[in-house]
């Protein structure tokens, strides 16, 4: 897996899932490039670990896979590449975000300086086909995936894990008593003023030592 998952999560996640079966995962997605368009490019599958160090992890904000748009996907959940359009839910997001702590909404749309700054965003299916939601939930991504969430809950100071939606709330079953989970409906367009509205997960993200990182 040299060449893949940085070492510091690869020794962690090591301890739930086998090298060998990340390498069956990695290798499934790869064949499929040979023959679709997917999504993030191969070199930022795991942008989300490379960005953010096992050891800084200070908040979890899980998805369920990437945007399958041409240019949005780029290795971070929720997150799209600098000038592109903002998608619905992100701005609903990013409405919470100003509201919950009285800051100026983001003009762009890649959440990087979070990652870069403590918040693990996190993708349960890392990779997409072009224009098909959910197509590589089969590549069984979950169980890495899984494995990172794991591996964030052994530590033992309190970290946050905020939790949009069922898929991600269903998580919650991984994550021990000792961290602060926030969960909320999604802030998808749909669900949004159902309780994510208000639910200000961004300023009960944050402790004496850590504030939630600007844009």
């Amino acid at each position: 897996m040299d060449g893949y998952i940085p070492e510091e999560w690869l020794n962690a996640v090591t301890e739930f899932i086998s090298v060998e079966d990340i390498e069956k995962i990695v290798n499934a997605s790869l064949e499929l490039r040979k023959n679709a368009e997917i999504y993030p490019p191969r070199d930022l599958v795991f942008n989300a670990l490379e960005l953010t160090a096992l050891s800084d992890v200070r908040a979890v904000i899980l998805g369920q896979d990437p945007y399958f748009n041409e240019g949005e996907a780029h290795g971070l959940a929720f997150s799209v590449r600098q000038g592109v359009k903002l998608p619905p839910t992100l701005k609903n997001i990013f409405k919470e975000y100003a509201s919950d702590l009285g800051r100026s909404v983001p003009e762009s749309g890649d959440l990087s300086n979070w990652a870069r700054n403590g918040v693990l965003l996190l993708n349960a299916v890392l990779t997409v086909e072009a224009g098909k939601p959910a197509s590589h939930a089969h590549l069984n991504w979950q169980h890495l995936t899984d494995a990172v969430i794991r591996a964030v809950n052994k530590k033992t100071e309190p970290v946050t894990f905020i939790l949009w939606g069922k898929y991600a709330i269903d998580k919650q079953k991984l994550i021990a008593p000792h961290h602060n989970v926030i969960t909320s409906p999604h802030p998808s367009p749909l669900a949004a003023y159902r309780g994510f509205f208000g639910s200000r997960p961004f300023s009960r993200s944050q402790r004496p030592d850590w504030n939630w990182p600007e844009l």
